[in-house]
């Protein structure tokens, strides 16, 4: 049998086809504009995201049996609001999970309801890109549209209401929304109160890979499908990705270094730091997971090589730097281009270049990029191991995955076993196992996680690097603080 994984991204939906075994036979990717109506702001239309999959999934399926599809699920960009009237029309394009429109209800929820409160009802804090304080900014500066509001759904679960028909979300993606009681996996009342809102504006939740309805008629009879295509949950982008890097069960680690970068650690059971710096999901294997995520990680090394630099050519910008380097450049970069999420939940936190001197080279400012990013992903490793989950190898996927040097400044970083995948297509392979096992090709999200990711080596840390290391981590930790102030300066606060 084929099955279909859609991750919706921000830039691209990418669509990938997979056979019973776990073989990727085909990956299509499709675009759609991003609108910035304001500074800060960060806007789509889930109409483009629509007609962009189905165009997808027809040319995905070209030349394929199209009577052997048996299930579509998804990945998708988390947090998003999506909001249809009583029409099931779209009311106004999709806030986006890195619009920043929102601090002053983000400050209202963590400071005048507050954090510990927060905590309680959903094991989370406010963050500027959640769904809740979208809902309290489109209540208070877009009332008509508020008044509006028949169906609130996050951008994957528009397109399984589009394939489907049925209104539905999974629980890793609703346990970004800030709505959602995490430890007990069902909507908080009390939060949908804060914001206005009741529960029947919100979709039933499933676990990401229980089957919520089957494609619509007119739809299996447009692409060629059976009518029996079965839609799946799916799961928000990473936990899809953690699915289809295999980073399932308890104390299974994966970072990610994409546009953003994420530390994600699966576990069988329900935790919470005390200062909420990790965010604290449900997974999409039916268990929980503890997620650290910086707004700014690849892009980083993006934003220094064809911005500042003026190249694309990202490998022969890294040749200089030679082993013998690693651990002793004198120069530190402060990652935030983006304020910073994880762990310092600061808007205003900027990217800093320090530590600089008459010699450095451009190789120097370089590593400096890839170790900060590094750094700052530790952070969160650091978080995770003060609540005694400390595991000791971690996958490694996204764009930024793909450097051995940045894999090899991972390693000894974190001083973890870095493995690398064979296959690593993210949450389009995530949303394509997924819909096998709502199909039941296989009996869990473990057991075709063990089948079909395989690693094909693995990266170990050297004691004398990661030694060289600890006492570089030790100054980074201490950037931070003396910078926060000279931040909120430079913002004008």
């Amino acid at each position: 049998m084929l099955y279909i994984g859609i991750d919706l991204g921000t830039s691209a939906v990418k669509l990938l086809l997979m056979d019973s075994e776990g073989k990727i036979l085909k990956i299509v990717s499709k675009e759609y504009p991003l609108f910035f109506p304001n500074p800060g702001w960060s806007e789509q239309k889930p109409e483009d995201w629509y007609e962009k999959s189905i165009e997808g999934i027809g040319e995905l399926l070209e030349g394929q049996d199209k009577s052997k599809v048996a299930g579509i699920s998804f990945g998708g960009q988390m947090h998003g609001l999506v909001m249809l009237d009583a029409n099931d029309n779209v009311i106004r394009p999709a806030i986006l999970w890195n619009d920043g429109r929102t601090g002053e209800e983000t400050d209202y929820l963590n400071n005048v309801i507050g954090k510990e409160k927060l905590s309680q009802l959903t094991a989370n804090i406010a963050f500027p890109g959640f769904t809740a304080p979208k809902i309290l900014w489109v209540k208070k500066n877009e009332p008509d549209n508020f008044a509006k509001i028949a169906k609130i759904m996050l951008p994957k679960d528009y397109l399984a209401y589009k394939l489907s028909g049925s209104f539905c979300t999974d629980v890793s993606d609703a346990s970004g929304m800030l709505l959602f009681d995490v430890k007990n996996r069902k909507w908080s009342e009390e939060m949908c109160e804060i914001c206005g809102i009741t529960t029947s504006q919100l979709a039933k939740v499933y676990e990401s890979y229980e089957k919520v309805g089957t494609v619509k008629p007119e739809i299996a009879s447009k692409l060629g499908i059976p009518e029996s295509t079965i839609v799946a949950a799916g799961a928000g982008d990473n936990a899809a990705a953690a699915v289809g890097t295999g980073t399932v069960g308890d104390g299974a680690c994966n970072i990610s270094l994409g546009t953003s970068g994420t530390v994600f650690i699966s576990s069988k059971s329900f935790g919470v730091d005390k200062f909420n710096a990790l965010h604290s999901f449900d997974h999409a294997d039916g268990t929980y997971h503890l997620m650290g995520c910086m707004l700014s990680a690849a892009s980083c090394n993006k934003w220094w090589m064809d911005e500042i630099i003026g190249t694309k050519d990202y490998a022969k910008e890294q040749e200089p730097i030679t082993e013998d380097k690693l651990g002793e450049n004198h120069v530190f970069f402060l990652p935030y281009l983006m304020g910073e999420r994880s762990p310092h939940n600061n808007p205003n936190a900027r990217g800093t270049f320090i530590g600089m001197t008459m010699d450095n080279t451009r190789a120097d400012m370089t590593q400096a990029v890839l170790e900060g990013v590094a750094f700052g992903l530790r952070d969160s490793i650091e978080v995770a191991r003060s609540l005694g989950v400390a595991p000791e190898r971690t996958k490694i996927c996204g764009g930024g995955a793909k450097s051995p040097l940045w894999q090899k400044i991972i390693a000894n970083v974190m001083n973890m076993k870095v493995d690398i995948l064979e296959v690593e297509e993210g949450p389009s392979l995530g949303g394509a196992m997924l819909a096998a096992v709502a199909c039941g090709e296989y009996a869990s999200v473990e057991e075709i996680a063990s089948k079909i990711v395989k690693v094909k080596k693995t990266v170990e840390p050297d004691p004398e690097l990661v030694a060289k290391y600890e006492e570089k981590y030790r100054v980074f930790k201490e950037l931070y603080p003396a910078c926060k102030p000279l931040y909120d300066k430079i913002v004008g606060k």
